[in-house]
């Protein structure tokens, strides 16, 4: 059996993480970590905690207690610009694009973030070709429909080169069709050590893109592991379906 990875191999390896607003405890002593190049999905009912561990992993939120390291780094007191010159590529629920660019226009501005200083019309054409956007390229974000404006700030992040991306509910407002499709844009930004952690909470989105999943229950972890262990637990179930009585401490 090998080794457990140490928090400097670690994409990302929270101790004891707690965020109180007053006397609210939004996230309760959260212990993570996540390899580098695993596909996680953060889920949990309304209120788990989700967003506000997103925050403070993207430097949005500063911890009341506990520590976060990001690719080796521990990261407590980090802004968003510092976090993300690590290599980490976000999209949050909150549209960061522009109505009035292009799709070329918005992909140019991300590459020139590459973390390799590629040529950025490389960087474009690439990006282009896998979200398969090729045929919209010169039209303006604000004509493009929800699920195309989605899939350019996808390609905003991959455009950046990450070696960790971070995604809260990235197929919120999507049609059946577009989630499916985001499925498999999620799952081929894999690769070269890239990991990849989403939180959500479309079951069915879960099931097709995580080999793990935390579940977050108020702010505490309830559980991890393998996605339909997970999924199945009974304990996880009633969490769902607000059965608090059945959920032990």
């Amino acid at each position: 059996m090998s080794a457990p990875a140490s928090p400097q191999d670690l994409a990302i390896h929270t101790e004891d993480l707690s965020v109180r607003f007053g006397g609210v405890v939004a996230v309760d002593r959260v212990n993570l970590s996540v390899a580098r190049g695993e596909l996680r999905c953060l889920i949990g009912p309304n209120g788990a905690g989700k967003s506000t561990l997103f925050k403070t992993l993207t430097g949005q939120q500063a911890p009341s207690a506990g520590r976060v390291r990001i690719l080796g780094r521990e990261v407590n007191g980090f802004e968003r610009h510092e976090i993300a010159r690590l290599g980490v590529g976000v999209k949050t629920q909150v549209s960061s694009v522009f109505d009035g660019l292009t799709v070329d226009a918005s992909l140019r501005v991300a590459a020139g973030r590459h973390r390799a200083r590629r040529p950025v019309g490389a960087v474009v054409d690439e990006v282009l070709e896998q979200l398969r956007l090729g045929a919209v390229r010169q039209r303006q974000l604000g004509a493009l429909s929800h699920g195309q404006r989605q899939w350019v700030e996808l390609g905003m992040v991959l455009a950046t080169d990450p070696l960790l991306v971070l995604l809260d509910e990235p197929v919120a407002g999507m049609s059946e069709e577009e989630t499916a499709r985001t499925a498999e844009l999620i799952l081929s930004m894999r690769g070269a050590g890239r990991a990849i952690v989403v939180v959500e909470h479309d079951m069915r989105f879960v099931r097709r893109i995580a080999e793990r999943v935390t579940v977050l229950h108020r702010g505490a972890v309830l559980r991890d592991g393998a996605v339909d262990a997970v999924l199945a637990d009974p304990v996880v179930r009633d969490v769902y379906l607000g059965r608090e009585e059945h959920v032990r401490a």
